[in-house]
C-alpha cells in the first residue's frame, strides 16, 4: 500500500490508462478508484472537486453521442442544404443603401414581391396590449391575431430565437420569434429583415418568463422594406436641421415629438368646441384675394393663368368673415392657413395657423372676457394646471406661465408715458408731422430701432415691442391702441384717437389680436385711403383699399367684435416648445443648395 500510494506510481497509473495499451491491462479497481481521487501532484482530491469532474465528463459523453447522431442524420439526408446567411449590414450609411436596393431589386428578378398590396391587421398594437396585458408571465393564448408596425431593434438568442421591438401608435410590443412555432422557413424570413422594415406578425399573444408582452408569430411577412439605415436609438436623431428637413424620419425616431403633434390636433379640437359651444359657425373663405387685406403684413404674390391677373395669398380671412356677418350669420370663425412675405425666425413661419372669429352685437371687453375662459381652459384641459412650464430661448431654467383668471390689463399710451416719463401729444394728433418727429426723436433718444418708413404707426409698434411687451411673462393685454395704427378697429368711445383694441401676449409673444369692429363706411374708407397713402411712401405692408368690402359695409355691419389668434405659438407656449419649427410638421425651410451653414434669425418687420 506505501508503494502503491507513491508519486511515482501515481504517474505510472496515469500514464498507462492514456496509453494505447490500456485496453489490454486489466488493472486493480481499487488502483483506479484511487488514482482518480488523485491530483497530478498526487495530492487527495475532495468531493467537490470529483463532482465537478464528473460533471465534465458526463458532458463530454454527451456532446460526443449528439456530434455523432448529428452525422447519422445529415448523412441520411445526402449533401447539406445551403446555409442561409443574414445580409451582411455595411456600416456607412450610402453602402448600406445602395446593398439594401441590390438586394430588392434581385427579389423583384426572383419574382417575389416585396412590396405587397394588403395585410390584415386583425388588431391594434393599442388593443393588443389593452387586451392581453393579463396574460400570466412565460405563457400564451391560444388566440391567433395579426399586427403590423416598423421594426426598431433586433436581438438574437441563438439561431432559432429572435426578438424585435415593433412600433406603431406611439406604442412599443416585442415579437418573440421561436422557431418552434413558426410555420415558415425560420432562417430564410428572419435573415431578411432589418431595422425600419415595417413588417406584419401573425400568432400568438403571449409573455416571456420576465413578464415582457409579446406576440409569438407563426408567420412573418416583411409589407415594406426600409431602404436606408435609421439611426442607433444610443445615439438618436437630434440634429435640428435634419429633423426639420426629414420630418418623417424624425417621427420615427423621436416619440416626444410623435406627442407634440398629438398635443397640436388636441388644442385645435378644443378651441373649435369651445366655439362651437357659443353658437358659433365654423365656415371657409378664399385663400386668393385681388387685394390683399385683413391685416398690416407684406403678402405673397401669386398669377393666375386663366384670368391672366396677379393676385395676393391671404395674409388673414378678416374681411371676408365680416361680409358674412353683414349677410346675417351673426357668429362665424375659420381656423386655416394665412400667408406673409416676411422674415423667417424663432416664432415666425411664412406660413402659419390661425383662428379668427367675430360675434356680432359684442365689444372687445366681452372678447376679453372670452379669451380669458378660452385660454385658461385649454392650458388646464392640456396640461392639468394653470401653471405650465416654458422655457425660452437661452434660457438656462425654464419659466413658469400663469394661466390663470383674469388676465393683467395694459393701457398702451399710459404705460409708455409712464416709462419714458414724457407726455405724448394727443392721439388725434399722431398723423401729423409733429406728432411723427416726436416720436421719430423719441425713439432715437432711447435707441429704440426702427427700420424705414418711420411712419408715426411703425415708430409706436417698435417702442411698445421694446418697452411693453417684454415683460409680459403671464397672459397680458395690451388695450387701447392708436387709430393709427389700427386701420379696421372701431374709434374709443370715451378717449380721443384710441381704439377698442387689445392684443394679448404670453412670455413676451403676442398671441392674440382683437377689437370692437369699425362698421361706419365713411370713416372706414377714410383709414383705407390712410393706409394707401403709406403703402405709396414705401410701406410694404399697409393696405389698400377694398372696394368690395367697404360696400358690404354700406348695406350695414351690426355692432360687432373680431378676434384673432396664432395657433402656431399657442402651441409653442404650451408644448415648451422655443422654436416655431418644432410645432409646424413641414416648416419653411432655405433650399439645401442654398444653405450658408446658418439658420435665418431675422427678426420680420411686423408682429404676426
Amino acid at each position: 500500500i506505501d508503494i502503491f500510494r507513491s508519486k511515482q506510481l501515481f504517474q505510472l497509473v496515469t500514464a498507462v490508462r492514456a496509453s494505447q495499451l490500456f485496453r489490454r491491462i486489466t488493472l486493480p479497481t481499487s488502483l483506479i478508484r484511487y488514482q482518480s481521487s488523485m491530483s497530478e501532484g498526487g495530492e487527495k482530491l475532495s468531493k467537490n472537486e470529483l463532482k465537478r469532474r464528473a460533471k465534465l465528463e458526463q458532458k463530454a459523453k454527451e456532446k460526443a453521442a449528439k456530434d455523432a447522431l448529428k452525422a447519422q442524420e445529415a448523412a441520411a439526408k445526402g449533401p447539406a442544404a445551403k446555409k442561409i446567411v443574414k445580409e451582411e449590414e455595411p456600416l456607412d450609411p450610402g453602402k448600406y443603401h445602395e446593398h439594401r436596393c441590390k438586394t430588392i431589386m434581385g427579389y423583384k428578378e426572383a419574382g417575389e414581391t416585396p412590396y405587397p398590396h394588403k395585410f390584415k391587421v386583425t388588431v391594434s398594437l393599442t388593443e393588443f396590449i389593452e387586451k392581453y396585458s393579463g396574460v400570466a408571465d412565460g405563457t400564451h393564448a391560444e388566440e391567433v391575431v395579426s399586427v403590423a408596425g416598423r421594426v426598431h431593434s433586433i436581438r438574437e438568442s441563438g439561431a432559432k430565437l429572435k426578438f424585435y421591438d415593433l412600433r406603431g401608435e406611439g406604442l412599443k410590443i416585442q415579437v418573440m420569434a421561436n422557431a418552434s412555432f413558426a410555420e415558415q422557413d425560420f432562417d430564410a424570413v428572419h435573415s431578411r429583415v432589418h431595422r425600419g422594415d415595417i413588417i406584419g406578425c401573425v400568432g400568438f399573444p403571449g409573455k416571456t418568463k420576465k413578464g415582457e408582452l409579446s406576440i409569438i408569430p407563426k408567420e412573418v411577412h416583411i409589407l415594406t422594406p426600409c431602404l436606408h439605415m435609421l439611426p442607433t436609438l444610443h445615439y438618436g436623431f437630434k440634429d435640428k436641421e435634419t429633423r426639420f428637413r426629414q420630418r418623417y424620419l424624425d417621427l420615427i425616431m423621436n416619440e416626444d415629438v410623435r406627442q407634440r403633434f398629438y398635443t397640436r390636433s388636441k388644442i385645435i379640437n378644443y378651441i373649435r368646441k369651445f366655439l362651437d359651444n357659443l353658437g358659433f359657425l365654423e365656415v371657409e373663405t378664399p385663400m386668393m384675394n385681388i387685394v390683399a387685406g385683413g391685416a398690416t403684413a407684406k403678402p405673397f404674390v401669386t398669377h393666375h393663368n386663366d384670368l391672366d391677373i396677379d393676385m395676393f395669398m391671404r395674409v388673414a380671412p378678416e374681411l371676408y368673415l365680416k361680409m358674412l356677418v353683414v349677410g346675417g350669420l351673426d357668429r362665424v370663425y375659420e381656423i386655416g392657413r394665412n400667408f406673409r412675405n416676411e422674415g423667417i425666425d424663432m416664432t415666425h413661419n411664412p406660413e402659419f395657423t390661425s383662428m379668427e372669429f367675430y360675434m356680432a352685437y359684442a365689444d372687445y371687453n366681452d372678447l376679453m372676457e372670452i379669451a380669458e375662459q378660452m385660454i385658461s381652459g385649454l392650458a388646464l384641459a392640456i396640461t392639468g394646471s394653470y401653471k405650465v412650464k416654458y422655457t425660452p430661448m437661452g434660457a438656462e431654467e425654464p419659466i413658469i406661465v400663469d394661466y390663470t383668471p383674469p388676465f393683467k390689463r395694459i393701457s398702451m399710451i399710459p404705460e409708455l408715458e409712464k416709462m419714458l416719463e414724457v407726455k405724448f401729444p394727443c392721439a388725434t394728433t399722431f398723423k401729423e408731422e409733429s406728432s411723427r418727429q416726436f416720436l421719430d426723436d423719441l425713439c432715437v433718444k432711447h435707441e429704440i430701432e426702427c427700420s424705414a418708413p418711420r411712419t408715426s404707426a411703425r415708430l409706436l409698434d417698435k417702442m411698445v415691442g421694446d418697452l411693453i411687451e417684454v415683460q409680459c411673462i403671464n397672459p397680458t393685454f395690451i388695450i387701447e391702441q392708436p387709430q393709427i395704427m389700427c386701420p379696421l378697429a372701431k374709434y374709443h368711445r370715451s378717449i380721443p384717437g384710441l381704439t377698442e383694441r387689445f392684443e394679448m401676449f404670453v412670455a413676451t409673444k403676442e398671441i392674440v389680436n382683437a377689437y370692437t369692429e369699425l362698421n361706419d363706411p365713411f370713416v372706414q374708407r377714410a383709414q383705407f385711403e390712410t393706409q394707401a397713402e403709406a403703402k405709396a411712401a414705401g410701406d410694404d405692408e399697409a393696405q389698400l383699399i377694398d372696394e368690395n368690402f367697404c360696400t358690404s359695409l354700406e348695406y350695414g355691419l351690426p355692432p360687432t367684435a373680431g378676434f384673432g389668434m396664432g395657433i402656431d405659438r399657442l402651441v409653442m407656449f404650451l408644448t415648451d416648445s422655443y422654436n416655431i419649427k418644432e410645432v409646424l410638421l413641414f416648416p419653411a425651410m432655405k433650399p439645401e443648395e442654398q444653405k450658408d451653414g446658418k439658420e435665418d434669425n431675422t427678426a420680420p418687420s411686423s408682429s404676426s
